[in-house]
């Protein structure tokens, strides 16, 4: 197996998708939108070309497989082809493409009878940029999705999950009632190549990293704090309940208790990533007497997300106490952390030592669909690689070397997955 022969094919792969996701200052690929559909199109007649089989499940997920291959028990690798907007050509993509090489070595040259076969799952809507959740086509198959899930609405659009999922052919009447949608019986391993998203491996110089885990997180889409809105120069600041200080205050108390939280070793991040008052009514001279926020705090740490919740909630009841204003939140979001399993953790390095490659154990901050996996008892584990410039913004700048080393890695683990596994 040389699967660096197939480079061409990973660049064909990479420059044909970002110039039909291309908005002119990144790729931009709805979750179960446009440019998620295109790619989802372009990537099935790729693989018709290539003599493979590629169809959507009944999350509308694209699941590629040779023809005829044994399906009782399989192996699973994969990714997401949705972005955020404007966003980098390989976060998820890279994935996507690496089980496809990956498939086509397989077809090309005749699957070996002691390896598991495998099944390449391109996601759809794993980004929560569009409607204000992860894990959508991952989260469908495990029968994690609900009405209120349903009935979140695209930024954009206005549309509901639910009509745009059942627009791309998914069965939303078995997503609403939350039935399951795979046997997860038959998948043995679930394996997903991505770019690391932060900048450690470039600081470290290392061209892969094996996943130990991934911080899980919760969420608050949209947090409106209300307060009363007068004119700027005639009331006294003890008479103001004045939503935007009172949102500043509670901000700075969450950035006091993450400071004390990290300096005991915790591991937490902690983000507000939305804020504004009303367009249509805010002025340079009115008192903000409302002010919407997003707040989304990550760890690997189940019990830490909790605490640092409920610590969260007290303070926002000390700020309404003291400032005269109330917070109304909306649906709180969870996603629970998760461990890679060790023995794919083990496979994986061994595959990097054994190329001859630098690597490393790291874990995620970011969320991944192999997470979902990994918490519904399917043995998970992830392969990052060297990214430059972060991710989620149009500068991703992943190296076709360092992507053929980490498809070389993952099709030896892949291959060392035997129909005995379990």
């Amino acid at each position: 197996m040389n699967l660096t022969e197939l480079r061409p094919l990973a660049e064909k792969l990479f420059d044909d998708i970002r110039a039909l996701s291309f908005d002119g200052v990144g790729v931009t690929r709805e979750s179960y939108g446009a440019g998620e559909t295109a790619t989802a199109d372009y990537l099935r007649a790729f693989a018709a070309a290539e003599g493979l089989y590629a169809e959507p499940d009944r999350a509308a997920n694209i699941v590629f497989r040779q023809p005829n291959a044994p399906a009782d028990a399989v192996a699973w690798t994969g990714s997401h082809i949705d972005s955020v907007p404007q966003g980098g050509n390989f976060d998820g993509l890279a994935g996507v493409v690496a089980g496809l090489l990956c498939l086509v070595d397989r077809q090309r040259a005749g699957s070996a009878a002691a390896s598991l076969p495998l099944e390449v799952i391109a996601f759809r809507g794993e980004e929560s940029a569009w409607f204000g959740k992860a894990y959508m086509g991952s989260g469908a198959l495990l029968g994690k999705l609900g009405d209120a899930d349903l009935a979140l609405r695209q930024r954009a659009t206005g549309q509901t999950l639910g009509d745009a999922m059942e627009a791309s052919g998914a069965d939303v009447a078995a997503i609403r009632a939350g039935q399951p949608l795979a046997d997860l019986r038959r998948v043995k391993a679930y394996l997903e190549l991505h770019i690391e998203q932060g900048p450690v491996m470039v600081a470290r110089e290392l061209p892969l990293a094996v996943v130990s885990g991934i911080r899980g997180n919760v969420r608050h889409n949209r947090i409106v704090c209300r307060g009363d809105a007068q004119h700027s120069g005639v009331v006294p600041r003890w008479l103001r309940r004045d939503a935007m200080f009172a949102v500043a205050d509670l901000i700075m108390r969450i950035d006091e208790h993450w400071r004390v939280l990290l300096e005991r070793g915790t591991d937490l991040v902690v983000t507000t990533g939305i804020v504004g008052t009303d367009p249509a009514e805010h002025s340079i001279s009115r008192i903000p007497g409302s002010v919407a926020f997003s707040l989304e705090a990550r760890s690997r740490s189940q019990d830490t997300l909790e605490a640092f919740y409920q610590l969260v909630r007290a303070e926002c009841s000390a700020v309404s106490r003291e400032r005269g204003v109330r917070f109304e939140f909306d649906r709180r979001l969870d996603s629970d952390p998760a461990s890679m399993d060790p023995v794919l953790c083990a496979s994986l390095a061994r595959a990097c030592a054994a190329q001859g490659t630098v690597f490393d154990t790291i874990a995620s901050g970011a969320g991944h669909d192999a997470s979902l996996f990994a918490n519904a008892g399917v043995p998970a584990g992830m392969l990052f690689v060297r990214n430059r410039n972060g991710s989620h913004n149009p500068h991703e700048a992943m190296e076709i070397d360092d992507f053929m080393l980490g498809v070389q890695a993952l099709g030896a683990t892949l291959a060392g997955i035997g129909g005995s596994h379990d």
